[in-house]
């Protein structure tokens, strides 16, 4: 009865963690229009990392060891600095619905970056859907949909790549540290050059920055910096990594649906084929990982 209610937990905590990151573009490009990337890049991170710091003193955790270095400046890249970034320039380019798409890739990213780091051997036809999820993408990037833009697919393909490396990366080092302790330090890693950045690129008036721009700076340091990975991490761990991972398939369909609604988005109809096509093609490709 334990485990039922166990396993039901982690799903309630891994479902709002997903909800919480489908979240996260629409809150970006909303923030982008009165911020720039850079600064929204670095405030974000300091917001999440007062309150990350202040999680890690009231919850007595232990620091990580020296050792663990290398692994955190790899998620702190990927994670609180590449994708963050990359995203925010995306979005000025085009429409956060389009960019979405492309976020269907990231468990894809995640489990080959898990190869790679673990040493593990897919099956061949991992690497069969692996090829065809990548080219649905390619194909929907150099489609022309309304709102295609080389430079926003390019760069959200590198937002991609790098988040799954730090996606890969912090959950190798979880498996000791735990899950929202590795972004947590991870954050406070990153908060001098993040500090630094913040005070550079500060607005040079704040009278135009609109309560749209201001809350979307709000959610995107709070839920998807920090909020998010908590209640994700959560679930993994009380329900199991193979089975509430796959919640992560939903985010793409529950991101298109935000950006549709709250920012009333043209959805188009090629968005929802390929980002179908490609959940299938990951859902494939991570049963033979």
């Amino acid at each position: 009865m334990n485990d039922v209610k166990a396993s039901i937990e982690g799903w309630g905590n891994g479902l709002l963690g997903v909800v919480i990151f489908s979240g996260s573009l629409p809150a970006t490009r909303v923030a982008v229009a009165g911020f720039t990337p850079l600064f929204l890049t670095s405030a974000r991170a300091i917001i999440a990392a007062l309150l990350a710091a202040a999680l890690l003193v009231l919850l007595r955790q232990a620091r990580p060891e020296r050792g663990d270095l290398a692994s955190l400046v790899i998620v702190a890249l990927g994670v609180v600095i590449g994708f963050p970034l990359l995203t925010a320039l995306a979005l000025q380019h085009i429409t956060s619905a389009h960019s979405i798409v492309f976020i269907g890739l990231l468990p894809l990213a995640t489990a080959i970056f898990g190869v790679l780091r673990g040493g593990e051997r897919p099956k061949p036809l991992f690497w069969l859907f692996s090829g065809l999820g990548s080219g649905t993408i390619a194909a929907f990037a150099f489609s022309n949909d309304g709102s295609a833009s080389l430079t926003g697919d390019l760069l959200m393909i590198a937002a991609i790549i790098l988040c799954g490396l730090g996606y890969a990366e912090g959950a190798k080092l979880s498996r000791r540290l735990g899950g929202w302790q590795v972004i947590s330090w991870a954050l406070l890693l990153a908060t001098p050059l993040m500090l630094l950045l913040t005070i550079m690129t500060l607005p040079s008036a704040w009278q135009g920055i609109g309560v749209s721009a201001w809350l979307g700076l709000a959610y995107v340091s709070i839920f998807s910096m920090l909020v998010g990975f908590v209640f994700w991490y959560r679930g993994l761990a009380l329900g199991g990594i193979a089975s509430v991972g796959q919640l992560q398939l939903l985010q793409p369909f529950l991101g298109l649906a935000l950006a549709g609604l709250l920012l009333r988005e043209p959805i188009a109809w090629t968005m929802i084929a390929a980002t179908g096509l490609v959940v299938i093609c990951v859902a494939f490709a991570r049963k033979f990982a």
